[in-house]
C-alpha cells in the first residue's frame, strides 16, 4: 500500500521557518516526480514545488520562489520542504504529492497524495 505521510507543520510567526517532511512508502519512486501543493480555507489546491526523483529539476510557484527550497534523499524516501521567511499568505494545508514520470506544477495526474500538513503563520 502506497502511503506518504506528511510532518512538520505548525504555528510560526511571520518571518520564521519551519521544514515539512514527506515520508513516501509502499513502492519505489524512484521513476516519480514528488512535489508540494497547498490549500488555504475557501481556496482551491495550488501547486507549490516539484522535484524530479533523478534528474533534480525543481519548479516552484512564484510566490514562494527565493523562500521556499524543495530537496529529496532518496536514500530515506523522504521529501522536504523548508519554509523560509514565512508570510501570513503561506498559511494552508500542505500536501505531499506523487506522480510517475514527468514534473508537474498542476494537481491533474497526481497518483498519490498525502493527508497534509497544517502550516499556520501569524502577523
Amino acid at each position: 500500500q502506497v502511503r506518504l505521510v506528511e510532518s512538520g507543520g505548525g504555528l510560526v510567526q511571520a518571518g520564521g521557518s519551519l521544514r515539512l517532511s514527506c515520508v513516501a512508502s509502499g513502492r519505489t519512486f524512484s521513476n516519480y516526480a514528488m512535489g508540494w501543493f497547498r490549500q488555504a480555507p475557501g481556496k482551491e489546491r495550488e501547486f507549490v514545488a516539484a522535484i524530479h526523483w533523478i534528474d533534480g529539476t525543481t519548479p516552484y510557484a512564484e510566490s514562494v520562489k527565493g523562500r521556499f527550497t524543495i530537496s529529496r534523499d532518496n536514500t530515506k524516501n523522504t521529501l522536504y520542504l523548508q519554509m523560509n521567511s514565512l508570510k501570513p499568505e503561506d498559511t494552508a494545508t500542505y500536501y505531499c504529492a506523487a506522480r510517475r514520470g514527468t514534473l508537474f506544477t498542476a494537481a491533474q495526474g497526481i497518483d498519490y497524495w498525502g493527508k497534509g500538513t497544517l502550516v499556520i503563520v501569524s502577523s
